[in-house]
């Protein structure tokens, strides 16, 4: 009887999770690129040699943000852990759905030192809306 049972709810797992759909990542995607024009997007990768990059964030609906910021976290090999590095402040309209951060007037997104990083994009709030993780070296 209890051998049944196991096998019934391991069937009936299977055919439930035939239909549902397992991503690698959720929405929304950030990534970066060496920049961005009016050629689009040159240069994905997560792998960068020291200097000014920009942070893409794209998504299929709207991000709802308008404070928001670019937080850099590097890691530390002594204490194998990620550090506060940087952070950058932007204003964007609530609507977007496909945003570039780069280096503007108020800000200097370099990648300053090689390093691992971990890249935020966070709310008004500080609340994580993507991240991601980028390499950078000599």
């Amino acid at each position: 009887m209890k051998k049944t049972f196991v096998l019934f709810a391991v069937l009936l797992a299977l055919v439930l999770g035939i239909n549902q759909s397992i991503f690698a990542q959720n929405e929304p995607v950030l990534y970066f690129c060496e920049k961005y024009g009016s050629d689009g997007e040159i240069g994905v990768s997560d792998r960068f040699t020291t200097g000014y990059l920009t942070v893409m964030v794209k998504c299929d609906y709207a991000l709802d943000l308008e404070d928001c910021s670019i937080q850099f976290d590097k890691y530390n090999t002594r204490s194998k852990k990620f550090e506060y590095y940087k952070k950058f402040s932007y204003v964007v309209e609530p609507d977007m759905k496909y945003i570039y951060f780069a280096k503007n007037d108020e800000s200097d997104m370099k990648f300053e030192e090689p390093g691992f990083y971990r890249v935020f994009l966070l709310d008004d709030r500080d609340k994580t809306v993507a991240s991601a993780l980028i390499e950078i070296i000599d």
